[in-house]
């Protein structure tokens, strides 16, 4: 008597005798490898021609190894390259070296430590005849997220000085750190760590007794807790936001930061709000 594997699939043909069908006489298991096998790509070796375009775009980007794209796709056409945009860049994403992730601290301040400011541009205003920038001064306390926000038409150094003097005047007192971008009202030149100051604003840090400290070039993740606070205000109090003139939207402005963004979370601590992190900070 034979016997099959119990895997196998059967039909009955006509004669009444049980014998495997011959479209089904492999067994599954069977069928399952060969389809397998069936399905798996080999690929042909690469071409000289595309190992030498290999070895051009590896030798370029270990010379230069934040070339764009695009210059590179030119810099191969011109050596009689003809391969597609799409294959070209597939290729570079297999051979540009993958940059290791920058590690970055968390930072904590104390209360009443520090402040971080800067300008956020909103569009134009028309005043008259003349399309005026909508400009917003933004100082965000480190420690309690505490949002300042003032409109103007301008980023002039007379704006920055009163931007501060009104945050000063909200808050009932002055940080001892104010970070800021290299902007011409803070900093005249600067080579690495050496900094020079401009004078006016140097004698306002002065009058206040505030230490200045503008974030390192290039490095505007220094400070971050204002810059997340422009893209809050972006989202959640400008967004749709109407307004008569830059007066009215001040006076928004002033009652959206003492009451909505006063309200949300504080980052350090749900239990708390931004306002009783503030109230605390107050208190230090």
């Amino acid at each position: 008597m034979n016997f099959a594997p119990k895997s196998c699939a059967y039909t009955k043909p006509s004669t009444g005798a049980w014998a495997p069908s011959h479209a089904n006489s492999i067994c599954i298991a069977t069928r399952s490898r060969v389809l397998s096998a069936a399905s798996v790509v080999v690929r042909a070796p690469q071409s000289a021609p595309n190992r030498s375009v290999s070895a051009f775009i590896t030798e370029t980007l270990s010379k230069y190894p934040s070339l764009r794209a695009s210059r590179l796709h030119v810099m191969l056409q011109e050596r009689g390259y003809t391969g597609s945009s799409s294959h070209f860049r597939h290729l570079l994403a297999s051979l540009r070296p993958r940059r290791e992730p920058e590690a970055y601290l968390r930072l904590r301040t104390l209360p009443g430590e520090q402040a971080q400011v800067d300008w956020a541009h909103f569009g134009h205003r028309r005043i008259g005849r003349a399309e005026r920038p909508l400009m917003a001064f933004v100082m965000t306390l480190s420690y309690s997220r505490r949002i300042f926000l003032h409109f103007s038409l301008n980023a002039r150094m007379d704006s920055f000085l009163g931007g501060h003097v009104l945050a000063f005047e909200a808050w009932g007192g002055v940080p001892r750190v104010i970070l800021s971008d290299n902007l011409k009202s803070a900093v005249l030149e600067r080579m690495g760590e050496a900094i020079r100051f401009n004078p006016q604003y140097l004698a306002f840090c002065a009058h206040y007794r505030f230490e200045p400290r503008p974030v390192a070039l290039a490095r505007g993740n220094e400070k971050g807790r204002v810059e997340r606070s422009i893209r809050y205000i972006r989202d959640n109090f400008f967004a749709a936001r109407v307004f008569a003139d830059v007066d009215d939207l001040n006076t928004q402005a002033k009652i959206w930061c003492e009451a909505a963004a006063s309200d949300r979370p504080w980052p350090e601590g749900a239990q708390l709000t931004v306002g009783a992190a503030f109230d605390n900070e107050r208190q230090a």
